[in-house]
């Protein structure tokens, strides 16, 4: 069987689909096109922020922004520089952008597990009856020095469960914390339906906060769910995978 899923590549777009619904909406954190008025607004308002292309996967690219009390600090990979002014930053961050969509995202402060900054993924998959099924949520347990969490970017895959116990959560707040995230698939399922047709898997790139707010990175319409191979305890992948077979996907 052919694989059969729709993809979008422009995170900008899919950002204004979640923005549409008011149930989910307050679960995205502000999020602006790149532009020098929506770089100071941004800069203005929060202690750090994202600077992502709209297209790209993987963690490439992506950038952060902090605001020190001499300029500003922009991150990427595990290289810092230094701007003294907005205007230099801005100059920056046009030659990295390079002609290429950018856009400017509220930075989450990351719950930490063991001095290590993490997220979550939501893998939501949808059956041949319609429906949308949660088939599994692990952690991306990212370096303390990268910006980005991501696998290939040095980060490692870990079990959601125990990620949440070493940074400090108790189990009553990680089951509701799951329960949320796993109806927080659902949602946004059906909000892709409304907008586009043939949509079969979603991964929602959920942050959570220091105190365990949830919040949406960004949702991939071909999610690499591959890393899982490699846990010992291989469940996760063979649902992941048994759910794909479904719409022709086998890896």
């Amino acid at each position: 069987m052919k694989y059969r899923s729709t993809t979008i590549k422009s995170k900008w777009e899919k950002t204004l689909w979640l923005l549409g619904s008011e149930a989910v909406s307050r679960y995205v954190p502000r999020t602006l096109p790149f532009n020098r008025s929506h770089l100071a607004i941004m800069l203005n308002q929060f202690a750090a922020v994202y600077f992502k292309p709209t297209g790209g996967s993987g963690g490439a690219n992506i950038m952060r922004i902090k605001t020190l009390k001499d300029g500003y600090e922009l991150q990427i990979h595990a290289r810092i520089d230094r701007y003294p002014t907005i205007d230099e930053l801005y100059e920056q961050l046009m030659q990295r952008a390079n002609g290429r969509s950018f856009m400017l995202q509220q930075g989450i402060d990351l719950a930490v597990s063991n001095g290590r900054p993490f997220d979550t993924r939501v893998m939501v998959q949808k059956t041949n009856d319609g429906r949308w099924h949660s088939t599994a949520i692990f952690t991306k347990i990212g370096m303390p020095d990268k910006v980005a969490t991501n696998y290939n970017q040095g980060g490692k895959i870990g079990y959601f469960r125990q990620t949440m116990s070493e940074a400090g959560f108790d189990q009553e707040r990680i089951k509701r914390t799951e329960e949320e995230l796993m109806m927080l698939g659902h949602s946004v399922g059906r909000i892709f339906d409304i907008y586009g047709r043939g949509f079969k898997e979603l991964g929602l790139d959920v942050a959570l906060d220091r105190e365990g707010r949830a919040w949406i990175l960004e949702v991939n319409t071909r999610p690499q769910f591959y890393p899982l191979k490699e846990m010992d305890d291989k469940s996760m992948y063979v649902r992941i995978l048994s759910y794909a077979k479904q719409y022709g996907r086998r890896s």
